[in-house]
């Protein structure tokens, strides 16, 4: 184990009681529920797609719990993993796990169990195949990205990022019990739009994530450096989106959105490069990290409309 995970486990803050309602706003909180909404705005578009149309609504629910399930579930150790680190970054000191709010033993226990129950439900209710796919991810999430990658290489969120486009293979499996190239390429989407995204994100704290030795991109290279990778993956992604055009035979609709969505996108890339070219004081890296949580969510919007213009 390296010294950053050795100190995780060295190092436990204090367990505080406190009330009951706090206690579960804690255990709320440590599921992370803004990433798990962002997950889940990929899944129910593929759903619709996959589907050619409306899929069951009981089908959609059972998918979206067990998703929920896996997301919150490997959220949660992500937490308890992290909490040495999270406590020096004023972004995530907050979290129960990094305050002592909660117990170290109980968010490992909750997280375990949120993780089985994950899988449970989709293998029971879903299909098996979609269930294998919860459990690739959340092992991916919790072992390969949390502690295998994020604290030994600057390309951790590259191939960590992998784990939050798995949403989009299980909602397809879900409606189809199969896999097929579309849902590839839409995996490859998410896969190459989390580092444009979250890059930006590390280039505003980065001075917190080299403080607590975590070696994110703009830690580790120029601003400029940084800014030229975000381009070749805004590129890339966008090439992508535009591939599944021919392969799934989609519509108009999309292939207009991803087309005018992928250029805004790529125009605040690129705005974001001449900031930093400027060397100005704050280059506002924000703008393209909000801008690319709204790209997705259109994206995949018309994704899901496309059935009904096809």
């Amino acid at each position: 184990m390296s010294q950053g995970i050795s100190a995780s486990n060295l190092v436990e803050p204090p367990f505080v009681q406190r009330p009951a309602l706090t206690t579960w706003r804690a255990y709320l909180a440590l599921t992370k529920p803004r990433i798990i909404e962002l997950l889940l705005v990929t899944t129910i578009p593929t759903m619709f797609f996959a589907a050619g149309g409306f899929p069951s609504a009981k089908l959609v629910i059972l998918t979206l719990a067990g998703g929920t399930l896996a997301a919150g579930g490997a959220n949660v150790l992500n937490c308890y993993i992290d909490r040495d680190i999270d406590a020096l970054m004023e972004r995530t000191a907050h979290r129960p796990s990094a305050t002592g709010q909660i117990s170290g033993r109980s968010i490992v226990i909750f997280g375990i169990l949120l993780s089985l129950l994950s899988v449970l439900v989709l293998a029971l209710t879903v299909n098996h195949l979609s269930a294998m796919l919860a459990a690739i991810a959340i092992a991916f999430y919790v072992f390969g990205y949390t502690l295998l990658l994020k604290r030994r290489t600057t390309q951790n969120i590259v191939w960590g990022g992998a784990a939050g486009c798995m949403p989009v293979l299980i909602g397809w499996s879900a409606v189809t019990n199969s896999l097929s190239w579309a849902p590839v390429i839409l995996f490859m989407i998410v896969f190459l739009w989390t580092p444009p995204h979250y890059w930006p994100l590390s280039l505003h704290y980065k001075d917190e994530y080299a403080a607590a030795g975590v070696p994110m991109l703009p830690v580790k290279e120029s601003p400029l450096e940084v800014t030229r990778q975000i381009l070749i993956y805004s590129w890339a992604m966008v090439a992508t989106s535009l591939i599944l055009v021919p392969v799934a035979h989609t519509s108009w609709l999309y292939a207009i959105s991803a087309t005018l969505f992928g250029g805004l996108f790529i125009y605040e890339a690129y705005a974001l490069r001449n900031r930093v070219r400027k060397e100005l004081a704050d280059v506002k890296p924000m703008k393209l990290f909000h801008w690319s949580i709204t790209y997705l969510s259109l994206v995949f919007l018309a994704i899901g409309i496309d059935p009904f213009i096809r």
